[in-house]
């Protein structure tokens, strides 16, 4: 029976984030009240890739486990939550589009929503022993780019991350959530052992290890649901009308993939 782990997505941990991001983003004192409640509860936090490690082999995580996870690499991770973390002995994964890290220099791709993490951050991120995963190169929608661009976006994002932390790399995210067999795949063979989508669902039985799912915290989402979340409990009824939403959208990208790589490739000849 596959153990009850809840797998949170977090992406920005600030007090004024840009127009546009607010929705995704927590103040840092809510962050703060999540992880008093965390402790309070006797709860203990794993690594997304320990997750994934333990149901690879069947292995157990301790009991009251929950794997705190953060995508994009803002650099509020360093100022407002690491501190929070260090503080109580607990651990997160932190997925890192490498092409908007602030001194990506000509590696720079993609547009940037905030104010990202240097590589000297991600350094000491990853020294406090939080664990460093992918998160494409651009933060490109892999479903919907041709097979050469997944695969530059799943190997820079990853070889770049190796060779700066000089420590293997095994996670990754999917940008936006999204993914398809095709990338998944790819992701395999890129050498990634597990991937997180999104789902907003407890993971289930006979888990596909490169799309695990994890639940969105946003800035709305109230300490009591909150509670409820990670007790597994309110799930339906929280997430209904996202699942909707997904399984919607599902339907068209899966339509416009397709006429994508086309046009690609019209545009090569």
């Amino acid at each position: 029976m596959t153990q009850r782990v809840p797998v949170l997505m977090y992406h920005s941990v600030s007090e004024r984030p840009p127009r546009g991001t607010t929705r995704l983003s927590v103040h840092p004192d809510q962050f703060d009240a999540h992880l008093r409640l965390l402790r309070r509860r006797g709860y203990r936090t794993a690594t997304f890739g320990e997750l994934g490690e333990a149901l690879r082999t069947g292995a157990r995580l301790p009991e009251r486990s929950v794997v705190l996870t953060f995508d994009d690499g803002y650099a509020d991770f360093h100022d407002h939550a690491l501190p929070s973390l260090e503080a109580r002995g607990f651990l997160a994964t932190v997925f890192v589009t490498t092409g908007w890290l602030a001194d990506a220099g000509p590696r720079a791709a993609g547009e940037p929503l905030d104010r990202m993490l240097t590589w000297s951050q991600l350094g000491r991120v990853a020294g406090a022993g939080m664990e460093i995963g992918a998160h494409g190169h651009s933060h490109a929608q892999l479903d919907q780019v041709s097979p050469p661009a997944l695969r530059e976006e799943l190997q820079l994002s990853k070889g770049l991350l190796e060779s700066e932390l000089h420590s293997p790399v095994r996670s990754l995210a999917y940008p936006f959530g999204y993914s398809s067999p095709r990338v998944r795949r790819e992701a395999g063979a890129a050498g990634y052992r597990y991937a997180a989508a999104v789902g907003n669902t407890m993971i289930g039985e006979q888990p596909d290890l490169l799309a695990l799912p994890r639940m969105t915290i946003r800035r709305s989402t109230s300490l009591d649901v909150f509670d409820r979340l990670v007790r597994g409990e309110r799930i339906g009824r929280t997430f209904a009308v996202d699942r909707a939403l997904t399984w919607g959208w599902s339907l068209v990208r899966r339509g416009r993939a397709p006429l994508t790589r086309i046009r690609e490739r019209s545009g090569r000849r």
